[in-house]
């Protein structure tokens, strides 16, 4: 575990990633989001309060992790993750809390908007791409690749998949055979920590990972697959279905498809050779 620090409004919020997600420091929100002289008498004050307004116990949703102090030397504190600390914020009763407040209710709208019309998910999805500088040729790809993704773990979910651990063990079997790498491996050979692989993909990179899943699941439909070991055998077949693609690629063009860097990188080598 690693301390970091999170910049909020000018100000440190101490983080540390904790089973693979980050976790807030709560003493640090409050002290940014309220007024207060203590914020841990202010944070303490607020367990008792919201535990008997509305039967919810804030220290049920924290972990007492260990952050560096001032002092230099590292102290249990109250940490939550994202969704606790979205939580604690609603129950901070300060102005200065409000603007995330509002914040997090219009996101909500959003989310609500788009479970009952998925195209605006899409759409978003689309120009938050564009203002990270990903061409729409890409955009168009990753954008079907997702598609493509959401149609074959809909089939792993009613064949018997339980998601997370078991949708990271299928998608390595494809991985595996479409690149000989799982995707932990193949984050590293890119220098990825916590990023998305797929954000840093190459145009051939996605197109091959998105046949190795359309393979899957037409694999998974014709051979009606049920539980865990018939769809790991899927996944097997459909990533060597890529995996065979790539390779022909490769033996054709005489380059690999594989890259170490990632997409936006490329395009503005692209571009720099372009400028005069």
């Amino acid at each position: 575990m690693k301390t970091k620090i999170a910049v909020f409004k000018g100000q440190g919020i101490r983080k540390i990633i904790y089973n693979n997600e980050w976790w807030f420091s709560a003493v640090d929100v409050v002290a940014v989001l309220t007024d207060s002289n203590n914020p841990r008498v202010y944070w303490n004050a607020m367990k008792t309060r919201v535990k008997s307004d509305d039967g919810l116990q804030l220290s049920t949703i924290c972990r007492q992790l260990k952050l560096e102090a001032s002092d230099g030397k590292k102290y249990e504190t109250d940490c939550a993750n994202t969704e606790g600390m979205f939580r604690i914020v609603q129950s901070i009763p300060s102005p200065k809390a409000e603007p995330l407040k509002r914040w997090l209710a219009k996101v909500g709208y959003e989310r609500i908007q788009e479970i009952e019309n998925p195209e605006l998910g899409m759409r978003r999805t689309k120009s938050l791409y564009e203002k990270k500088g990903y061409p729409k040729d890409w955009i168009e790809k990753r954008l079907r690749g997702i598609a493509v993704r959401q149609k074959l773990t809909d089939e792993w979910d009613t064949r018997g998949a339980e998601k997370d651990l078991e949708y990271a063990i299928l998608t390595n079997e494809i991985m595996q055979g479409a690149f000989e790498m799982d995707v932990d491996n193949y984050k590293k050979h890119k220098g990825l920590k916590r990023e998305n692989l797929r954000d840093h993909m190459t145009d051939l990179e996605l197109i091959i990972t998105m046949l190795g899943e359309a393979a899957t699941t037409k694999i998974t439909q014709d051979r009606d697959s049920q539980g865990m070991p018939k769809l790991q055998s899927d996944a097997k077949d459909g990533g060597a279905v890529a995996g065979r693609t790539r390779k022909d690629i490769e033996h054709q063009s005489g380059a690999k498809v594989i890259s170490r860097e990632n997409f936006l990188i490329q395009e503005k080598k692209k571009q720099l050779r372009k400028l005069p």
